[in-house]
């Protein structure tokens, strides 16, 4: 096993869990949603073109066709933090991270309504752990979930429902483009579908002489370059499956940086939840005994059992 492969995606991992705190912050700083996710956009956008520009021999030469569809895929990731860093202004970081993750079962789901198979066992023991989970995490077993708004908490799981679509399509569109290509499209996309839901006042306002400009360069670089250059080098080492599993990070560091830099209560129930969530994570990412391992499709609607 690549050792440094292993850190690096670990690192990648941890760097998405940060942002949630870096938004909180920018909005202390009195900045909205708009201004967070456009300049978190333009910023990465404009990064992974300089960092990607010295490849340029290499890219393929792609219909514009083509490459429409890889930055509709990407927009999934702009649509992804609008609903996120947008639920975050009405709910604690501990609690908007949770929902976020609900899109491994989500996930799943979404996979077994588009292939008509039904999961294995260990995915389908991977949901009931992480519904469970969830119900920790998210203070619903104490009922702290009853005293949140109500709009943070559809955004979150609409946050979730966005990133869920995000990942099937992106295995999907131009999987043999290279990521130094497909990346800087998807961040173009993302900051496309941002502004047409967020005019970029933020480039007029004089907001980007202010500290605008770090928050938007902070957010860019841990979510955006950071995480896809660590990716990059370090996800073809160790597999999607061992890839998985250490991407979960994301999750406990998002509630550490909530509770020692924000402040936010977090119970032991609600750690308890986090443990339970990158439990079942792992276990999704088991194989199933060999005698399930070959998966049958649903019959079709009106067909005879």
């Amino acid at each position: 096993m690549h050792v440094r492969s292993v850190v690096l995606v670990l690192l990648g991992a941890c760097s998405y869990g940060v942002l949630s705190t870096f938004v909180k912050l920018a909005y202390a700083d009195g900045y909205d949603t708009g201004h967070v996710t456009g300049s978190q956009m333009l910023f990465g956008a404009l990064m992974l073109w300089v960092l990607a520009w010295p490849y340029r021999r290499r890219w393929p030469r792609l219909p514009w066709r083509e490459v429409a569809k890889i930055a509709a895929a990407g927009s999934l990731v702009g649509v992804t933090g609008i609903f996120y860093y947008a639920s975050l202004r009405y709910i604690p970081a501990s609690i908007a991270i949770v929902l976020l993750f609900q899109f491994t079962w989500i996930g799943v789901l979404l996979e077994v309504l588009t292939t008509r198979k039904a999961p294995h066992l260990m995915k389908g023991a991977s949901v009931a752990v992480l519904l469970v989970g969830t119900v920790l995490a998210s203070g619903l077993y104490e009922g702290e979930l009853e005293r949140l708004p109500v709009p943070g908490l559809v955004l979150g799981l609409l946050s979730a429902v966005s990133y869920a679509l995000f990942i099937y399509l992106s295995g999907r569109v131009a999987p043999t483009v290279s990521p130094w290509l497909r990346s800087p499209i998807m961040i173009t996309g993302s900051f496309v579908a941002t502004i047409l839901v967020f005019p970029p006042t933020f480039l007029v306002d004089g907001s980007l002489t202010r500290s605008l400009a770090l928050w938007g360069f902070l957010l860019a670089l841990f979510g955006a370059v950071l995480p896809t250059l660590f990716f990059t080098y370090g996800v073809p080492h160790i597999g999607p499956g061992l890839a998985s599993i250490l991407g979960s990070a994301e999750l406990p560091t998002a509630v550490l940086m909530s509770r020692f830099v924000l402040g936010e209560a977090v119970s032991l129930w609600q750690w308890m939840g986090v443990a339970l969530i990158l439990v079942g994570i792992g276990v999704a990412e088991l194989k199933p005994p060999r005698w399930l391992r070959a998966r049958r499709p649903f019959p079709a609607p009106g067909r005879n059992r």
